[in-house]
């Protein structure tokens, strides 16, 4: 299964929910554990079906899927909404109680589709909750108004970039570029290509919002 611990630099909570979309997977695997939760939306389920996975919830409006599968667990949606069938996977995990999302097949394909899942990383932080979209050659995480803390032994890069306006109060510790009490804007991609030293390092953020986007090789266990 390629994807193992998937994001090895920050410690993999009991119970993860799942988000399966209907991009293309790239080669990643839903490493469910006993406590996880995997929600195939819409033309995710073509996924789950063809890797053997087993959705504890199926949902969607079914355009991608083309049809309205006969499995236990289906809720349909309306096609007119306001919520996209990912939106609406993420507010059915919120609902049964988890606070880690691990978004599959939510980028490539359509930009809309994919610019609409990192907007949901922004959600899942409203809700209190964090998610991990992970892409083709990147993982990338929402950070707010927190820290996030990393072992020795990384190597690679990691960008941190301001996302929704204004980033406040930012450090960047035992990375190579340091920050202390910065400020980064979205006009300015000023964390573009950090590099991990192997050290312990630390990134956080007083108010706003940073991207965190990590490259694949230092996203696998």
């Amino acid at each position: 299964m390629r994807g193992g611990g998937m994001v090895h630099f920050e410690p993999r909570p009991a119970g993860v929910c799942f988000l399966l979309g209907a991009g293309p997977l790239y080669g990643w695997a839903a490493d469910k554990r006993p406590g996880d939760f995997l929600i195939a939306a819409d033309g995710g389920y073509a996924y789950a079906v063809e890797a053997g996975w087993t959705p504890d919830l199926l949902l969607g409006d079914f355009d991608s899927l083309g049809r309205v599968p006969d499995a236990a667990g289906t809720l349909v949606l309306p096609r007119e909404k306001d919520d996209t069938d990912m939106l609406a996977a993420a507010r059915e995990g919120l609902k049964r109680g988890f606070s880690t999302f691990y978004i599959l097949g939510g980028t490539g394909g359509r930009m809309d589709h994919t610019l609409a899942n990192i907007q949901l990383l922004a959600f899942l932080a409203d809700a209190g909750a964090v998610g991990y979209l992970f892409a083709e050659h990147n993982v990338l995480r929402l950070l707010r108004a927190g820290e996030v803390r990393y072992p020795a032994g990384l190597t690679g890069y990691v960008s941190v970039l301001a996302y929704g306006g204004a980033a406040r109060g930012v450090c960047i510790e035992g990375l190579k570029y340091p920050m202390q009490n910065g400020e980064m804007t979205p006009s300015f991609p000023i964390g573009t290509s950090n590099e991990f030293l192997g050290a312990p390092a630390r990134v956080a953020v007083g108010e706003g919002s940073v991207l965190l986007i990590y490259p694949r090789a230092e996203a696998q266990a």
